[in-house]
């Protein structure tokens, strides 16, 4: 009789196993990709995309918004790649322009302390 319940859970335990290896599998979330990029890197994480950006809206003291145009379909939330708004073309310009100066006056072997 003991004999018996061992085969049957034993069965049941590897038919349920075995049925396991058909169920689909969930793919990993991928991040949105970010499209549009001219300064930033191209490669650059969500994450660090949204870090960037919160870093500026914080310092300007302004919302998404001030850089970002609506969607055409939908006008509450934004079109992050648009470029309808001129202020997200100065913006990279002064990005631009940082960038200059860092290179030319700040220069890697300074940071070091050399």
């Amino acid at each position: 009789m003991r004999y018996k319940k061992t085969i049957t859970f034993s069965l049941i335990l590897g038919t349920v196993v075995m049925l396991s290896a058909f169920m689909p599998q969930q793919e990993p979330k991928q991040e949105p990709k970010a499209t549009n990029l001219k300064v930033l890197p191209k490669n650059i994480s969500h994450d660090d995309l949204d870090k960037v950006m919160d870093g500026f809206k914080l310092a300007l003291g302004v919302k998404c918004n001030y850089c970002h145009s609506p969607r055409k379909d939908n006008p509450k939330k934004l079109d992050f790649a648009s470029d309808e708004n001129p202020k997200k073309e100065i913006a990279r310009d002064m990005m631009r322009m940082t960038n200059k100066i860092n290179k030319k006056y700040f220069h890697e072997k300074d940071k070091e302390g050399n």
